[in-house]
């Protein structure tokens, strides 16, 4: 059995003192729904505070996004070691860090890599674009970024990481997949996928969460599917509506 997860996105939201406020309202509810796990992802700027706040809780903390190398000439961006620190957990590959900021499958594949050898379990994001999913692209896209992302990882630690599906026309637009759909990818295109990187057992184990306009109304839809394991949260994470979305993956 995949123990579902719940992480929350906050993206660039949340100043230190309110990223404290959010974590002191959303603890105490989040900490004692122990069939999921939480995970929240604070801007930088704020992991050490909320770091502070989490102990006992069971909640885990992320980072929305690392360099590669451990160290160097590469300013504004943080190292494995660095997020190893005070995190369990590091978004990779985002639809938006590949809009914005220019990441490739192929660097992706860099930092998941350098998550593997610091230990840290990498939430590896894949998503198809609106032009895409109309073009009918959807699992030829989706296929090349899992192979792509997930290259050199080793099969000992593929249990470990976590796949998230985020279509890009649902992400921040209110517009969210349905389950149905959510299913038809995770069943029949990134489980498939990891099979052919790391056998077919390996692949079952491998967690894979769906992310895209997922709310308190919607989440049980997807959670009620048995391939999505969880979801990936962005705005909803940010008010106690995460609680909902955590305590429908526990059902």
């Amino acid at each position: 059995m995949r123990t579902p997860l719940v992480a929350g996105n906050w993206k660039m939201n949340k100043t230190v003192a309110e990223a404290r406020e959010l974590i002191m309202v959303l603890g105490g509810d989040l900490k004692s729904i122990t069939e999921v796990e939480k995970v929240v992802c604070p801007p930088s700027m704020s992991l050490v505070a909320v770091a502070n706040l989490l102990g006992g809780t069971g909640i885990g903390l992320g980072a929305q996004n690392m360099h590669w190398e451990e160290k160097g000439a590469f300013t504004g961006e943080i190292s494995p070691g660095m997020v190893r620190e005070f995190c369990q957990y590091v978004i990779l590959g985002h639809s938006e860090r590949r809009q914005y900021f220019g990441e490739t499958d192929q660097s992706v594949n860099k930092k998941v890599l350098a998550a593997q050898a610091a230990g840290l379990v990498p939430i590896v994001c894949v998503g198809e674009t609106l032009a895409q999913y109309e073009a009918g692209e959807t699992a030829a896209v989706v296929h090349r970024q899992v192979l792509a992302g997930l290259q050199g990882v080793d099969a000992a630690f593929a249990p470990k990481l976590v796949v998230a599906y985020e279509p890009v026309w649902a992400i921040g637009t209110g517009k969210a997949s349905s389950g149905e759909n959510a299913e038809s990818v995770h069943r029949d295109v990134i489980r498939p996928a990891l099979a052919e990187l790391f056998g077919a057992q390996t692949a079952e184990a491998i967690r894979i969460l769906y992310g895209g306009s997922v709310t308190g109304v919607n989440a049980a839809e997807f959670f009620a599917q048995p391939n999505v394991d969880g979801a990936l949260v962005g705005g909803a994470s940010l008010k106690p509506e995460f609680i909902e979305i955590a305590r429908a993956a526990a059902r």
